[in-house]
């Protein structure tokens, strides 16, 4: 199977895996079973999730603006 990565992605990945006496399809192969396994836990968790009581939640919440270091 072949993906096509950009070249800094490639470089940063093959400096990993010389430091880990790995190689890149390893790597590369570590990184994806790791987002997988974090996609699962996020949809465990989001299922278990009640959506009236983050309104409840966000309702407590003060009705401020942002102080100038939280602004996008």
């Amino acid at each position: 199977m072949n993906i096509h990565v950009s070249e800094d992605l490639y470089r940063k990945a093959a400096q990993i895996a010389e430091g880990e006496h790995l190689t890149v399809d390893q790597v590369f192969e570590s990184a994806f079973v790791e987002h997988l396994g974090l996609v699962e836990r996020l949809k465990r968790r989001a299922a278990n999730g009640d959506h009236q009581r983050f309104l409840a939640v966000l309702d407590k919440a003060p009705n401020v603006e942002p102080e100038e270091s939280d602004r996008l």
